[in-house]
């Protein structure tokens, strides 16, 4: 039976947040995630009960594609990957056809590939980078965002590391544990399943987004703590909470200034800078 990869959107723009910042990258948007991040941007992101979230809320019956959805003030800003409500407007495609769309946006050496989501380590999800990296120009590196709740499996794992043999391809593992105090999940920080992807490179990073709170910054000192015990060595980026740029500059400054003073480096979005919070970039 052939693959079919499902899927939100492929797009192209630069990378807006930590180490690649302002390279022209490439996008696949796998559709489906196993968290939800309910919390980001809520008043109390630790009680679900106090919730606002719009995407729920949200008429779809005109609405034939994700690129006509709204980015949501609360609540995970990409909901449209993965929420059951959005399913009928995803895209699907062979992953021939997926890898001719990324081809036709890389123009040159700089550019550069990024899987993300959703979450791209589901498990059917790296069965599709597989397939998809088959046919693809493969550029100077790759970026898998993720969650870092998934364990790496061996098909991905024996593709990468081909890869890398072969062609000299940097797969970079941009790895955004999210802390509770601030998403609403509980229990996601997972060293040893971010160790099994520097295992394969250390070429990666530790994202996290915080609200500034002391609370917010104990548990990422605690998460960085536990991955440095496992002998992960990825640089620490800090973003500042907010899925509207607006709402991102009410204190941004000052967790810039606790990140620089903890020793860490400092993440915008520079896409959203640049065109805005909006899909597609």
């Amino acid at each position: 039976m052939e693959l079919i990869v499902l899927y939100s959107e492929i797009f192209r723009s630069i990378q807006g947040e930590g180490h690649y910042t302002g390279v022209p990258t490439a996008w696949l948007r796998f559709f489906g995630c196993n968290l939800e991040c309910n919390g980001f941007g809520q008043e109390n992101p630790k009680d679900p009960s106090t919730y606002k979230l719009p995407y729920e809320q949200i008429d779809v019956t005109n609405i034939t594609s994700v690129e006509e959805l709204p980015v949501f003030k609360y609540g995970c800003d990409s909901s449209y990957s993965w929420s059951k409500k959005f399913a009928k407007i995803q895209k699907k495609g062979t992953p021939e056809e997926v890898a001719e769309k990324l081809n036709s946006y890389m123009k040159g050496d700089q550019w550069h590939v990024a899987f993300t989501g959703g979450e791209p380590m589901l498990k059917a999800a790296q069965k599709n980078q597989v397939a998809i990296m088959e046919h693809l120009n493969m550029p100077k590196s790759i970026t898998i965002e993720t969650n870092s709740t998934a364990p790496i499996f061996p098909e991905l794992k024996e593709a990468q590391l081909k890869y890398q043999k072969d062609l000299g391809t940097e797969f970079f593992y941009s790895c955004s544990p999210k802390m509770f105090s601030v998403s609403g999940e509980k229990d996601v920080v997972r060293p040893k399943v971010v160790k099994g992807y520097h295992d394969i490179s250390n070429k990666g990073q530790l994202k996290f987004v915080c609200n500034g709170t002391d609370e917010s910054w104990d548990e990422i000192e605690d998460a960085i703590e536990q991955f440095r015990d496992h002998g992960i060595t990825y640089p620490v980026w800090i973003m500042p909470v907010g899925a509207l740029e607006e709402t991102q500059k009410d204190n941004a400054a000052e967790i810039a200034e606790q990140t620089m003073d903890r020793g860490y480096n400092v993440s915008a979005r520079v896409h959203c800078y640049i065109w805005g919070n909006q899909i597609g970039t």
